[in-house]
């Protein structure tokens, strides 16, 4: 019997040679669950470790992974946000490598094998790799836009199966987002996901600052590994934290700084990053960007 106060995870086997341990965070969106997680099982090149965290889980989630086995999970009776929950995901994973899934996408067909192969080219750990997203509308400059359906009742499976390898895109830089994959030992090297963004906003960009203070310089994304994501249908219900000035707070500049001159992101991949050129316009802006974002953080007046 699951409670509001319940805490555990449950683990139900070895997947036997698991080519990466894939952590799915999940509040009460079961019917997108199922549909992830079924492409994961029917597109896959390689064999996964699944492990959902299960946030709640009121509305059929967790009988539904409890009974799964093939699906190792953690559970909370309460929604702790994707950090808590890709930090306990983490204590069940068997494989080197761990891979962040939000449970609103569908992998397709090699999406796995691609991830692989970049990370057999590159030889070492030191990297972050994200897949590509083809997304509805246009969110960002690292996605590919093309509309396949804007919820999971009108999603155009079929059609995306026939066309998704058709549609251009480039490896790219700047690995923020997920799907992103991570050698286990630099996950833990930078101590996960951080627990101050909870329930998450702006824990994307503070992870790849974690990495990129570590010496991490390969941040890609690899065009040919493809999920379709129908786009924040858990994130769109939830009480959002003011991470944008935690980030701020924390490491001196602008997520934006991050990843348009450290990160380049969504710019044509051209091999390991350098140390980026800060024009002393942005510095000065960040330097006023903080002062305003302490204040704001103390519940002060913001400096006009």
């Amino acid at each position: 019997m699951i409670t509001d106060e319940s805490i555990y995870s449950k683990k139900k086997g070895t997947v036997p040679h698991a080519k990466f341990s894939i952590l799915i965070p999940t509040w009460n969106n079961l019917d997108y669950l199922k549909l992830c997680i079924g492409s994961i099982r029917k597109n896959s090149f390689f064999d996964h470790q699944i492990i959902v965290h299960i946030n709640e889980g009121k509305d059929g989630t967790f009988d539904w992974v409890n009974e799964q086995p093939d699906i190792d999970f953690c559970y909370s009776g309460t929604n702790v946000g994707v950090c808590y929950a890709l930090n306990y995901c983490r204590t069940l994973a068997d494989t080197s490598y761990l891979l962040y899934l939000n449970d609103d996408m569908y992998v397709c067909p090699g999406w796995d094998k691609e991830l692989n192969d970049e990370i057999n080219a590159i030889g070492n750990p030191y990297f972050f790799l994200s897949s590509t997203a083809i997304e509805p509308q246009k969110n960002n400059n690292c996605s590919i836009i093309k509309d396949y359906g804007t919820d999971i009742h009108n999603f155009q499976e079929e059609k995306l199966l026939r066309e998704f390898e058709g549609l251009e895109m480039d490896n790219w830089s700047g690995s923020t987002w997920p799907p992103n994959i991570v050698h286990k030992d630099i996950w833990d090297m930078a101590g996960g996901y951080s627990t101050e963004f909870s329930p998450g906003m702006y824990s994307d960009p503070d992870f790849s600052m974690k990495l990129w203070n570590l010496g991490i310089r390969v941040f890609m994304g690899v065009g040919k590994s493809r999920v379709f994501h129908f786009g924040s249908k858990s994130v769109s219900r939830v009480k959002k934290n003011k991470g944008y000035y935690t980030f701020i707070s924390k490491w001196g500049i602008t997520s934006s700084t991050l990843t348009k001159l450290y990160l380049l992101r969504g710019e044509k991949y051209n091999g390991s990053l350098k140390e980026p050129v800060i024009p002393f316009g942005t510095k000065m802006k960040n330097i006023y960007k903080r002062i305003n974002a302490d204040f704001s953080r103390k519940g002060k007046r913001s400096v006009v």
